[in-house]
């Protein structure tokens, strides 16, 4: 009697919980395991032109641009990014194309025994696989997200044309330093000798470790301050011989112009790149061309939904700025937050308080979440009047029968949403 062919659903299914269970080998920063792993599958990152991205926050949205601008250049190009919202496979991409589930499962299932001789981390194989993704489908560029940090992050083992490094704030205090310089020394170890160098938004602290760091390794640094400047309603960008401005981008937030404008300069200065027909093209299509969320992400009109990864300080800032604009035309604000207990709870809290008429905690499935009851303490602390809610779906649920003077706000961890959305994507199935 012939045997049932395997269901291929069942081996992805078993792949993606061999992934997961790496969870349990927690957090390692550090180089050594990933330089084994990487020489036993020969090396791939090796053959492989990067653009590789570090920074607080803006990191996500700076890489999708980028990638974006590279696509509508006619370039096939591989986007690797953390963490996901719903599904695994998103965080590997070619030309907006997630990896496919098939190779998720060879690639991990091939190198199995290393993993768990060698206590490879779920980051690890995942950076891993997507370098040789990446090889095989023969892209032309890499742009790839920095996990945490830098220096140590597990994507720290490519010769890149270009060092992006996005903003710096006191975050990960206790892996990464407790100062601005500590940290953005730390965000400095992606420089590499002779590659062109792009900072954002970023303290006078952290500029003075990237010139030092810039100088020593003979690398062009170009701070977003000496190529872009506000004028009016747009950003504009110095391209040499002309001027590209930028009015909006499809991701809200004035924090998403210089965004773009550090993009721009970045493919401009490294690929030679000086089209403003393809910038903006770029820019406009990176919602498509990325597949990016949770950037001030509008889910619902009437009733307003937005979620926002906003997971620091910095990040809440750039939140409010935005939400600012728009608050008092809503006579009910509500938000629902989650954070990792790494986080300035506080700080976030304090500055959020003022634009919502309810607050409602909530935790998320993570062991290095702050549950709900640690997050309630700190707002008691705070004086700030809070809720907690365990099941946020059926609350958002609700939220949407609401009138359309109602606004809601899921604001925190990217974790906090994608389980959100996961489970809401689950519902409607």
């Amino acid at each position: 009697m012939p045997q049932d062919k395997p269901d291929p659903g069942s081996k992805t299914k078993a792949a993606i919980d061999k992934l997961f269970s790496l969870h349990q080998f927690g957090m390692k920063l550090g180089l050594d395991n990933m330089r084994k792993l990487l020489d036993e599958i020969g090396n791939p990152q090796k053959n492989l032109e990067v653009i590789h991205i570090a920074g607080s926050n803006g990191k996500g949205s700076t890489a999708s641009f980028i990638a974006s601008i590279l696509m509508e250049s006619g370039y096939k190009v591989g986007l690797y990014t953390s963490p996901h919202f719903v599904k695994f496979n998103e965080r590997i991409r070619i030309n907006s194309r997630m990896i496919e589930d098939d190779y998720v499962s060879e690639f991990v299932f091939r190198l199995e025994h290393s993993i768990d001789k060698n206590g490879i981390t779920f980051f690890e194989i995942t950076t891993a696989m997507a370098f040789q993704y990446f090889l095989d489908q023969k892209v032309d560029y890499a742009v790839i997200e920095t996990g945490l940090g830098g220096r140590l992050d597990a994507t720290n083992v490519v010769n890149p044309i270009a060092s992006v490094i996005t903003s710096i704030s006191l975050e990960h205090t206790q892996h990464l330093g407790e100062t601005i310089e500590k940290i953005a020394t730390e965000k400095a170890g992606i420089i590499k000798t002779g590659a062109k160098v792009f900072t954002g938004m970023i303290p006078l602290e952290a500029e003075k470790v990237f010139l030092e760091k810039t100088r020593m390794l003979n690398c062009d640094y170009y701070p977003l301050h000496s190529f872009a400047s506000r004028a009016n309603e747009s950003i504009s960008v110095n391209l040499g011989a002309n001027i590209f401005s930028i009015y909006s981008t499809p991701l809200l937030g004035e924090y998403q112009l210089y965004n773009a404008a550090l993009a721009v300069k970045t493919v401009d200065l490294s690929l030679a790149i000086k089209d403003g027909l393809i910038f903006s093209r770029g820019i406009k299509n990176v919602l498509l061309n990325s597949g990016i969320e949770g950037r001030y992400e509008i889910i619902n009109d009437k009733p307003k939904i937005i979620f926002d990864s906003a997971h620091n300080p910095e990040g809440v800032a750039s939140f409010t700025g935005e939400f600012s604009k728009e608050y008092r035309s809503y006579k009910e604000r509500v938000l629902v937050f989650g954070a990792m207990r790494d986080k300035s709870i506080r700080d976030m809290l304090t500055l959020l308080d003022p634009y919502f008429s309810k607050i409602i905690l909530t935790g998320i499935d993570m062991e290095r979440s702050a549950t709900s009851e640690e997050l309630k303490t700190i707002a008691d602390s705070c004086g700030i009047s809070t809720e907690i809610n365990s099941d946020p779906v059926s609350f958002i649920t609700a939220f949407r029968k609401k009138e359309g003077d109602s606004c809601l706000v899921v604001l925190g961890s990217m974790y906090l949403l994608g389980e959100i959305k996961s489970k809401m994507f689950a519902e409607k199935a």
